[in-house]
């Protein structure tokens, strides 16, 4: 029976992936000469030494077990075995879980990379989580999180935080960062929302873009002492669980797997990506750490890429332990490695090695395979000048944790923020009001970072952060000490790992400084976490934080409320009863800084909402929905009421300033497949004061041969106006962008009407003649 159902597989996976060939250009042009090289090197590597550049394994299996006068100090026999033994090609992780100086990692990678080029002669590729800034870094620059960076809008400064976390990971001597983060945030549960770009796929593959130019530079085919190799993570819809729970199954129909899921990393593929992590879980029955036709199919062969994938933690041990399609490690290893895995993050094992050789000796795994696999790892190695360059020194790099790189982190938290609700204008604070700030939020460091901050699940430690702002201090700062009072009301638990649960409730001390002050700043939402231990079976605000906003809602002072989260929390029976919103997501170290400026109005808001934000646990939508999920009036006397009612919607963000969108032009009323189209519109700011403000730009498709989206994002562009100030944003794409994937499986652009939206305006236009390519990819 298990053979039957293994050739059955076979049969399924090897037949889809014919499907996933086509016809485009190598996405990263091949380079002659680092390719003699590649050959060269690998020609003269025995099976032994191939099979252990496939391996990586944690820094727990080269480090001693405790520290030696406060360092990490390597294990020279654990070396010695992992590198003359096992010919292991990768190290991992930070060592013992908390976050080194520059010359600490200096010191510990150097170590392993002399015994590397002792053993193998070959370097080692050592691979961080710095996965927002330099954050596994103890005094490096932390950026705000990928869903921060998404709600900014603004392409240049998040270039600009990969090349500035290039920059300090280098000075750590780390060449590869797992970043960035691509998963399609579309199931708010999720625990790694806040980890993503958000819902939608426009938005998620170009801000991947431009962290893929800002950590590897223009050339990647040759990587400088500036640049890291991006990795892309985790191919691919991993983030829409059924269950919302982290590494549980998912069900992609295929139309949206291809149209919206592969999208980004179609695009950062394209824009030089050199490595892929491989998603945790299970997407339509089938693990995909054995999934050959998506790694293998769509894509190395479909996109001509010849990056290197690497698998995530132990996840060729979970198609055996978990997810029951292999008798034992062996198996799996077969059929991963078939599959396409090209290095095994094992990481706590070396007997990858030896089990992968018996494959090969049995003809089980083809020696073609090992030379592919071991082939791209070594072209990456070659593009980041490892062989020549192994080590990069922090003495090396002086603008380390500058103010410079500060500033950058600075601005890109300010303009992340969002403002959602400004009742009665309760907002910029004037100078010399009272101020009560409450809420668990109030007065931690490790809320506003996040996980993957220093720490895995994000730490209060205050030896990491203590030299930056809560968000209480920041206000102090900005309102003064003796305007702000801190009354928080209760506190989050404090065993790590547990970041569900608040203790210590004094809510009525809160309630008692309320009555003192001017208006209220309650700061809510969620404790850091990350990963499973992020897991959630309610997305509810916890019910000690709303019964403090109803208590403090008694006083009659008006609130704002600060929500500081990695996922949008519901919060439909308090909302109602402040007058101000700010949804900060997790800013990290300079977030509570930027928060103070906004708030005093020293600074203009103009973030806006990367993901649509829910008001109802059973009403949970994105904004590119399908048209029946709208109210609509059938024949006869049944009315067809389907309305999703959400709290805030995709793309929603406020302003001190307002502007007007006018005189929206299409420059071809009928268009051909062929061509291109462009949209312009003129925005003014119609307010007293400059201001920031991202343009959206939308496609609706009116009639389809399969039910159209509600509406796609196809461009967007951040501007800055000055008062009474205008400007004319122009979007010019071809029209393939407007091209959809049929039942067939293939793109197609059709016949037919067209929307196009910019802020309030429309224009329509039509395509006179239907393509459809034969290509899976376009």
């Amino acid at each position: 029976m298990k053979k039957l159902t293994y050739s059955l597989f076979l049969i399924l996976v090897v037949g889809c992936g014919k499907n996933g060939t086509g016809t485009d250009k190598p996405a990263i042009p091949a380079d002659s000469s680092l390719e003699r090289r590649v050959k060269e090197i690998v020609s003269t590597m025995s099976l032994e030494d191939k099979i252990g550049q496939m391996c990586e394994v944690t820094i727990d299996l080269v480090q001693r077990d405790t520290l030696v006068d406060g360092q990490v100090i390597l294990d020279e026999g654990k070396v010695d075995s992992i590198f003359s033994k096992y010919r292991v090609g990768s190290v991992l992780n930070v060592p013992m879980g908390f976050a080194q100086t520059p010359d600490a990692w200096y010191r510990i990678i150097s170590g392993i990379q002399d015994a590397s080029m002792k053993y193998i002669g070959i370097p080692d590729i050592y691979g961080v989580d710095q996965n927002h800034g330099a954050s596994y870094t103890a005094g490096g620059t932390l950026f705000p999180q990928e869903i921060n960076m998404a709600a900014s809008f603004n392409r240049e400064l998040v270039r600009e935080g990969a090349r500035i976390t290039a920059y300090e990971s280098r000075a750590c001597d780390i060449p590869w960062v797992y970043n960035p983060v691509m998963d399609l945030g579309r199931n708010p549960v999720w625990p790694r929302i806040w980890e993503s770009f958000g819902e939608d796929p426009y938005l998620n593959g170009a801000m991947a873009v431009e962290m893929v130019k800002g950590y590897q530079g223009d050339d990647p085919n040759n990587l400088g002492p500036l640049n890291v190799a991006a990795c892309l993570k985790h191919f691919m819809a991993y983030g829409v669980p059924i269950s919302g729970k982290d590494r549980t199954p998912a069900w992609v129909n295929p139309i949206d797997l291809r149209e919206k899921f592969f999208h980004p990393y179609k695009e950062a593929i394209r824009a030089g990506a050199l490595s892929v992590m491989v998603n945790s879980a299970i997407v339509n029955g089938i693990p995909f750490h054995a999934n050959y036709e998506l790694l293998t199919g769509w894509l190395k062969e479909g996109l001509k890429w010849d990056g290197m994938i690497v698998t995530d933690w132990a996840d060729i041990h979970n198609l055996w332990q978990r997810d029951k399609i292999a008798h034992d490690y062996k198996e799996a290893i077969m059929l991963s490695i078939n599959a396409g895995i090209d290095m095994s993050m094992t990481p706590y094992d070396v007997q990858f090695c030896s089990l992968l050789k018996e494959l090969v000796d049995e003809g089980k795994v083809k020696m073609s395979r090992i030379d592919d696999a071991v082939s791209r790892i070594i072209r990456l190695k070659l593009r980041l000048n490892l062989f020549d360059t192994p080590n990069t020194n922090p003495a090396d790099y002086p603008l380390f944790a500058s103010p410079q790189h500060a500033k950058a982190s600075f601005d890109l938290a300010t303009q992340s923020e969002i403002l959602l609700k400004n009742e009665n204008n309760v907002l910029p604070v004037a100078k010399g009001k009272r101020i009560l700030v409450t809420g668990p939020n109030a007065n931690s460091m490790r809320s506003l970072n996040g996980g993957w901050s220093y720490t895995w699940q994000g730490t209060d430690n205050p030896a990491f952060h203590e030299q930056y702002n809560t968000i209480y201090e920041a206000l102090s700062n900005e309102f003064g000490e003796k305007n702000v009072i801190l009354e928080q009301g209760m506190d989050y638990l404090t065993d790590y790992g547990k970041y569900e649960g608040e203790e210590n409730l004094r809510i009525e001390k809160a309630v008692a400084a309320a009555r003192g002050v001017d208006v209220i700043v309650a700061c809510i939402g969620e404790n850091s976490y990350c990963e499973t231990p992020g897991n959630t079976n309610d997305l509810h605000l916890s019910t000690n934080q709303t019964k403090l906003v109803k208590e403090l809602a008694k006083t009659g002072k008006p609130i704002i409320l600060i929500l500081n989260e990695g996922r949008p929390r519901i919060i439909r029976e308090i909302e109602p009863l402040a007058s101000g919103v700010i949804d900060i997501l997790l800013p990290s170290n300079y977030g509570g800084d930027a928060l103070a400026k906004l708030m005093s109005g020293e600074l203009n808001f103009s973030g806006k909402l990367p993901y649509t934000y829910p008001k109802w646990i059973n009403a949970l939508t994105t904004y590119d929905h399908k048209p029946s999920e709208k109210t609509v009036t059938m024949e006869g006397a049944y009315n067809y009421s389907s309305d999703v009612d959400v709290q805030w919607p995709f793309g929603y963000g406020m302003s001190y300033t307002t502007f007007e969108y006018s005189d929206i032009t299409l420059d071809k009323n009928e268009f051909t497949p062929q061509d291109e189209i462009t949209v312009s519109v003129n925005v003014k700011n119609t307010g007293d004061r400059e201001g920031m403000e991202a343009v959206i730009f939308y496609s609706s498709d009116l009639v389809a041969s399969i039910t159209p989206d509600n509406k796609r994002v196809r461009g967007f562009d951040k501007i800055n106006l000055k008062p009474g100030e205008t400007s004319n944003v122009s979007f010019t794409i071809p029209v393939s962008d407007l091209a959809f994937v049929g039942q067939d499986g293939k793109w197609r652009v059709e016949e037919g009407d067209f929307i196009f939206t910019i802020g309030n305006q429309k224009v329509g236009g039509k395509c006179t003649t239907t393509k459809v390519w034969p290509t899976p990819n376009i």
